[in-house]
């Protein structure tokens, strides 16, 4: 057993844990928010702005850290980091609170520099992972946020636990491309399914909003290729994926509960290639920088 098919296993639990939470520090209705991350974080980060402005809380920005726009005026900066240490996410928390914006920082371990460069931190240690993989972290931070906007499913951990349970789409474990569509909230839970496939299993995935995928995306679809919807596909989409031979999954679960699932299929194509699952070749748990790192910095993706 890898350590990310126990950190898979244990969201349910997770979950119920981030439901128990009352942080203070995280944004309030009404106000404009820029929402940081880097890989996986970015991700989350992507769902949770497009959930909290859909719900009317306030416009919401999703950054890559790297890509934060310091001169932009907010009313606060949320930033979202396993590790605690990934430079971009550091220097973008340190250029907001150089101007005086409120920052809080979700985070796996407090025990580090994120610890100084926010205002308010958010103790997810629970959640941390052994793997350099993400799973159990982001899906926890995102249940949290959704909890902190009254957008949570009194059922979700049971619908983890459905997940767990629920079979992969047949024929998925042997197909050679995936593609994963979402719309609103669920673009950026589209594009984790597609990190995740990438990072564990080197597989080539992509990932759209699902009205744009007519829009040139459907031509690398064929026989036995994977679409995977996250929440009702657009009106005959869906159809147009089956004419075309590929293998659609659509599932009944809340998207983010559908999530695990794809996770599920990230290890199970890593191990049926040989591959360790928990150590993706040329990634690290974080991204480190020895230069300064802003907006036009560059270095390696991580999954911070």
């Amino acid at each position: 057993m890898t350590h990310v098919s126990d950190e898979i296993a244990s969201q349910p639990s997770t979950w119920r844990r981030a439901l128990d939470l009352t942080p203070g520090g995280l944004p309030e209705p009404g106000e404009r928010v820029a929402v940081l991350g880097c890989g996986t974080s970015l991700y989350i980060a992507q769902a949770y702005a497009a959930l909290r402005e859909a719900a009317g809380q306030g416009e919401t920005d999703a950054f890559a850290a790297s890509e934060f726009p310091a001169g932009r005026r907010y009313d606060r900066v949320l930033a979202i980091s396993r590790s605690g240490t990934t430079t971009e996410v550091l220097a973008a928390l340190r250029q907001a609170a150089d101007v005086g914006t409120p920052t809080v920082a979700i985070t796996g371990d407090t025990a580090t520099a994120i610890s100084a460069a926010a205002g308010t931190v958010i103790d997810l240690g629970f959640a941390d992972e052994k793997s350099v993989v993400q799973t159990r972290f982001a899906t926890t931070a995102l249940v949290l946020l959704r909890a902190h906007l009254g957008l949570v499913p009194t059922d979700l951990p049971e619908q983890a636990e459905r997940a767990l349970l629920t079979p992969l789409p047949q024929g998925a474990v042997a197909a050679r491309q995936f593609t994963f569509l979402g719309a609103g909230w669920t673009v950026g839970l589209a594009n984790e399914a597609a990190l995740k496939l990438r990072e564990a299993s080197g597989s080539w995935t992509e990932s759209y909003p699902a009205m744009e995928y007519r829009h040139g995306p459907v031509s690398v679809t064929e026989p036995g290729s994977v679409v995977w919807f996250f929440g009702p596909p657009p009106a005959g989409l869906l159809d147009e994926v089956q004419a075309i031979g590929a293998l659609a999954s659509v599932s009944d679960l809340d998207p983010l509960a559908d999530l695990i699932r794809a996770q599920r299929l990230a290890v199970e194509l890593a191990h049926g290639r040989g591959l360790d699952p928990d150590q993706p070749r040329n990634l690290t748990r974080s991204v480190v920088l020895t230069a300064p790192a802003g907006p036009g910095a560059s270095g390696p993706e991580g999954t911070a």
